[in-house]
């Protein structure tokens, strides 16, 4: 008799646990999958937005989303792999409820656009998000411009339902390089937009392609609308899940760069006033701006050569971040005087300061606007510099 409860126990043991594990697994052709786009948020990773496939079942009362845009600040060297372009992001499984929690809280949008898809296609889309989630497919490189959370949708779409589906690139009226796509989502006189112009290089302004856009989540919305599964509309149907509220930005001028660096120039400009009608030389003035500009010019060349962010090669602000500097202002702190060698390097320095307007108007690349403070900050100086070396 024990024998016999015994092998009904495990019967129903194993009938239990596979039920479970096919529900999991399995979806009902009641089942809908569909792409959450959600708006900005306050902190700078969330200013772009976000974009998640959501798997509702109401036959089993499921209702998922798998997330590509999970990271960890606790991660070993989670700062360090950041600057070096290593940083791993994973897709993780969320209960939808909770994962709509956070965006009602900070009061974002979040829209939903539900994917016209076969039996058939929906499982096969589901099959590959669940074999993403495992432990050893979860983790990706993440790269800001190439493989985000935004572009993942893209990306997964392709590699779950092959050639069946198109996305069509004939729907944006205008297209945009990466820095003007990022320029949509910035306040342009904020510290932020101005790192990153300082940090992105030349090869984020190109034009960027139809499905390039998609790196920002908004963009994702206008292109699966203009795609097609199998010659009919891949979206079925769309519709606000949140309403966000409008953002009444406040900007206190005095803390944004443009102020700050104006500050500078007309800092400049007096202290060389009376630098030429005093006949002295303000040290403190020069070796600062030498060992400022000097140390960013390191900081971007150790992005460009020493780091896999591609998107900072062929930096032009090197221009007038130049890394040598660095050396000049070491020179200058054991001298009492200027020395005679510094007047042709003055000269190389204006030179290299005139070709960035140029590389701004053919294009090559676009620097920021409260970038002219300091440029016409350096030119005084190393024109003072250059004019009383040439005298003495």
């Amino acid at each position: 008799m024990k024998n016999n409860t015994k092998i009904i126990f495990s019967i129903l043991f194993i009938g239990i646990t596979s039920f479970g594990f096919s529900q999991k697994n399995t979806l009902s052709k009641n089942a809908l999958i569909s792409v959450l786009t959600c708006g900005e948020g306050n902190e700078l990773y969330s200013t772009f937005g976000h974009n998640a496939f959501r798997v509702w079942d109401p036959v089993y009362k499921t209702d998922y989303v798998y997330n590509y845009g999970i990271f960890d600040f606790n991660a070993p060297y989670f700062y360090l792999n950041f600057v070096k372009g290593r940083l791993l992001f994973k897709v993780d499984k969320q209960d939808f409820p909770r994962f709509l929690y956070e965006y009602q809280y900070d009061k974002r949008w979040v829209k939903e656009q539900v994917l016209n898809l076969t039996y058939s296609q929906k499982q096969q889309l589901h099959s590959f998000l669940e074999n993403n989630i495992k432990p050893e497919n979860r983790d990706y490189l993440y790269d800001y411009l190439y493989d985000n959370c935004a572009t993942k949708i893209i990306e997964v779409l392709q590699s779950a339902l092959g050639k069946s589906i198109l996305f069509n690139e004939n729907h944006l009226k205008k297209k945009y390089t990466f820095r003007e796509l990022l320029d949509q989502k910035l306040t342009t006189n904020s510290w932020a937009s101005f790192g990153i112009d300082l940090a992105l290089a030349s090869k984020i302004d190109k034009k960027a392609a139809p499905l390039e856009h998609t790196f920002i989540p908004d963009y994702v919305i206008s292109q699966l609308n203009n795609s097609t599964i199998d010659n009919r509309q891949l979206v079925l149907n769309e519709k606000t899940i949140l309403k966000g509220y409008t953002k009444v930005q406040s900007i206190n001028f005095m803390g944004t760069p443009l102020f700050w660096l104006c500050l500078l120039l007309a800092v400049v400009i007096f202290i060389t006033y009376m630098d030429l009608k005093n006949k002295m030389w303000s040290k403190w003035l020069d070796t600062f701006l030498f060992f400022t500009s000097g140390t960013i010019g390191l900081i971007l060349l150790l992005m460009w050569f020493a780091t896999d962010h591609t998107a900072s090669a062929n930096n032009f602000n090197l221009l007038w971040a130049f890394p040598l500097n660095i050396l000049v202002f070491f020179f200058l702190t054991i001298k009492k005087k200027l020395p005679l060698q510094i007047h042709n390097y003055c000269f190389l320095l204006l030179i290299l300061l005139t070709i960035i307007p140029i590389i701004q108007l053919i294009g090559i690349q676009k620097f920021h606007p409260a970038l002219i403070p300091v440029l016409l900050s350096l030119t005084i100086r190393y024109l003072f510099i250059w004019h009383k070396t040439k005298i003495n």
